[in-house]
C-alpha cells in the first residue's frame, strides 16, 4: 500500500472508528448501596460475548459486600466475597440474561454509616477486547491495529442488526399466530351463538305450541 494511500485511509477509518464507538458504548454506573441491602443489575447478552467488569466500592466500616455474577439459571460466572476493589471477565456461552448484585453485610450492634458508594463499568463484545494485546501477539502497526477494530465493530453492528431482524420475525409469526387463533375462535364462538339463538327460536316454538299459544 503507497504511503498517499495510507494517509488517506487513516483518517477515514479513524472517523469511522469514532462513530461505530458511539454505537457500542460502554456501561459505566454509580449507586449507593444502604447496610444489609441488595442490588442487582441485569443485562441480555448474545452468545459468545466477552464480558469484563470493573468495580470500586467505598469503605463500610464494621461490614462487608459481596459481589456475585450470575445467569438465569443460577450459574456463579464470577463471585467475591468482601469486595472493596477488582475487574472480572467472562465469554456468554449462550444468550441470556446476566446478573450482577452486590450484597451488603452489617452484624447486629454496628453502627450504621452512610450507604456504600458503588462504581461498576461494564464493557462487552469489542470494547471489552484489548488490541494492545492483539497488536503484541500479531505484531499488527497502529493503522493495522485500528483497521482489526474497526472490522470487529462493523461485525459486532451487522451481528445486532441480524439479531433485531430474528427478533422481528419471531414477532411478526407471533402476532400472525395469534391473529390466526383470535379470528378462528370469533368464527367458532359466531357459530355457537347462531346455534345456540336457532335452538331457542325451536325450543320456544314448540313450548308455545305445546301451551296451544300458537298454531
Amino acid at each position: 500500500m503507497s504511503p498517499l494511500s495510507v494517509s488517506l485511509l487513516l483518517p477515514l477509518a479513524l472517523a469511522t472508528l469514532t462513530l461505530l464507538r458511539l454505537a457500542v458504548p460502554a456501561d459505566a454506573v454509580s449507586f449507593h448501596l444502604p447496610a444489609n441491602a441488595r442490588k442487582c443489575l441485569r443485562e441480555e447478552i448474545h452468545k459468545d460475548v466477552l464480558v469484563t467488569g470493573e468495580y470500586e466500592l467505598s469503605e463500610q466500616p464494621g461490614g462487608r459486600t459481596d459481589l456475585k455474577v450470575t445467569d438465569s439459571s443460577g450459574h456463579i460466572l464470577y463471585s467475591k466475597e468482601q469486595a472493596s476493589k477488582g475487574k472480572f471477565a467472562f465469554t456468554t456461552d449462550d444468550y441470556d440474561m446476566f446478573e450482577i448484585c452486590f450484597e451488603s453485610r452489617l452484624p447486629a450492634g454496628h453502627f450504621r454509616g452512610p450507604d456504600q458508594q458503588i462504581v461498576l463499568n461494564t464493557k462487552h463484545g469489542v470494547e471489552a477486547k484489548n488490541y494492545e494485546d492483539v497488536a503484541k501477539a500479531e505484531k499488527l502497526k497502529p493503522l493495522e491495529v485500528e483497521l482489526r477494530r474497526l472490522e470487529d465493530l462493523s461485525e459486532a453492528i451487522v451481528n445486532d442488526f441480524a439479531y433485531m431482524k430474528q427478533r422481528e420475525e419471531e414477532m411478526r409469526d407471533t402476532n400472525e399466530s395469534t391473529s390466526a387463533r383470535v379470528l378462528y375462535f370469533s368464527i367458532f364462538s359466531m357459530c355457537c351463538l347462531v346455534g345456540l339463538a336457532t335452538w331457542q327460536v325451536f325450543y320456544l316454538r314448540r313450548f308455545f305450541k305445546a301451551k296451544k299459544l300458537i298454531e
